[in-house]
């Protein structure tokens, strides 16, 4: 009763909102003098705070994307790096992505979170810019939930596309838009690097910060198999995509569990342990597009 009425209590009438997400077509982005660059950033869930160190270090590197994709937790993440929140400034935005502050309880019926808050949150933070106003080309894939397929929102309410490429079925509720229900963008591409090249990225910098299963393990309980069923499922569908990114950071987050949102700073400093090994491959990458950029 407690919980049904707190839900009941914490369940505003949310009007309509304007300039819904749309998923115009991807315009092809050529640059003449240098190679374009597409930061490609996955789901994980609260796991998906390592992305925030990731960005960090690259951004102290002068190293920064002209396109950014991004699924679920790499949504958020992607959309404030594409409004300008850079640096350590994104490292405190990060800080404000807690549970207490994203969870909008409501009467179970689809889900049991609107996601409501997440939607404002975002949308407070890039000073309410539909997604073809920010400072970087920015994409946030979704999954449609009566087709199956992705849908890459790159124009319209930014916190409304984050939001619905964010919403984890059975926990929050679907996102309606324009009659279609959109649910978390992980089930149909957890690492969309095929989006970014569609987009015209020359090189595409990945980061995976999914939970992969753990192999040859004893599974005791029901939920045992069913996490491990996900997980398999979740590892394929990251598979499909990872090999075609030209380089791929996976921080070091193993122990950190979907819902640990109380594990932030490892998370974020497993991100900036993880691309600080990779500059060397990033930087041999860029020269390398420069060179063949270079030619007559």
């Amino acid at each position: 009763m407690i919980l049904w009425l707190t839900a009941c209590a914490s369940a505003p009438v949310v009007p309509p909102v304007e300039n819904p997400p749309v998923a115009a077509e991807l315009k092809h982005i050529v640059l003449a003098d240098r190679p374009v660059i597409a930061f490609v950033l996955g789901g994980g869930a609260a796991r998906g705070f390592a992305h925030a160190g990731v960005l960090n270090v690259l951004e102290q590197n002068a190293i920064r994307a002209d396109i950014v994709v991004g699924t679920s937790a790499g949504s958020v993440a992607g959309a404030l790096y594409a409004g300008g929140i850079r640096g350590e400034e994104l490292i405190a935005a990060a800080g404000e992505l807690q549970m207490k502050n994203l969870a909008d309880w409501t009467i179970p019926n689809r889900g049991f979170i609107g996601g409501e808050r997440l939607q404002r949150l975002i949308n407070e933070k890039l000073g309410n810019r539909p997604i073809e106003a920010l400072d970087t080309v920015f994409v946030a894939v979704a999954a449609d939930l009566q087709s199956g397929q992705a849908v890459a929102f790159n124009q319209g309410n930014t916190g409304m596309a984050v939001r619905a490429s964010s919403s984890v079925p059975g926990i929050f509720l679907p996102v309606s838009i324009r009659g279609r229900d959109y649910v978390d963008g992980g089930l149909v591409s957890q690492l969309p690097v095929r989006i970014a090249r569609q987009l015209g990225a020359d090189i595409v910098i990945a980061v995976d910060v999914s939970k992969r299963p753990v192999h040859n393990t004893v599974l005791e309980t029901t939920w045992d198999v069913l996490h491990q069923a996900l997980l398999i499922m979740s590892e394929a569908v990251v598979a499909a995509e990872a090999g075609e990114a030209d380089v791929l950071i996976r921080p070091a987050i193993g122990d950190i569990s979907l819902l640990g949102f109380d594990q932030q700073a490892d998370a974020i400093a497993a991100g900036e342990q993880a691309v600080r090994a990779v500059l060397p491959e990033i930087r041999q990458q860029l020269a390398g597009q420069n060179r063949r950029k270079a030619k007559p």
